[in-house]
């Protein structure tokens, strides 16, 4: 029976992962050991690469149409708040109005109607903690950058 399930599983990602209407976001992370702060408590830098990366791709899934694709490269993170030493070797992400978030990335879209757009954007909100968004969590504030700008650029606002 799991034998079975497996090779439907494998049969259908062939199908469907290289079917023409497949909607997707291929995310590259350049030069990240240069990033102005990546490290995030839930797993240093690795962890918030992985948190982001599968974030967009998701993004991706639901805001592309079949036959979209979405090539981004991240240039550079700087998460929202700024790691304070606490004591004992410890640190802790304080937030404040003076530390927003900014991502800064490259992007190009493709396919719906043959056109092709690319483009180069710097994300940020000074107004992260007073925009009426509840941080729920981790990324938060990054994450409600990265889907407003999605948003916008896939055309779907």
């Amino acid at each position: 029976m799991i034998r079975r399930c497996l090779i439907a599983a494998t049969v259908m990602a062939v199908l469907f992962g290289s079917s023409p209407g497949f909607a997707g976001v291929k995310v590259r992370f350049v030069n990240p050991e240069r990033y102005t702060d990546a490290e995030s408590s839930g797993g240093g830098r690795a962890g918030t690469l992985a948190e982001f990366r599968g974030y967009l791709e998701a993004l991706g899934n639901r805001y592309l149409a079949p036959g979209q694709a979405m090539s981004i490269d991240v240039l550079d993170i700087d998460l929202a708040g700024q790691l304070e030493p606490r004591g004992h070797g410890t640190e802790v992400r304080v937030m404040r109005d003076v530390t927003p978030p900014r991502i800064r990335l490259h992007y190009t879209l493709s396919g719906k109607g043959g056109g092709t757009r690319s483009g180069d954007d710097v994300l940020s909100d000074i107004s992260y903690q007073s925009g009426g968004r509840s941080p729920i969590g981790q990324l938060s504030y990054e994450k409600a950058l990265l889907n407003d700008w999605f948003r916008r650029v896939a055309g779907t606002q």
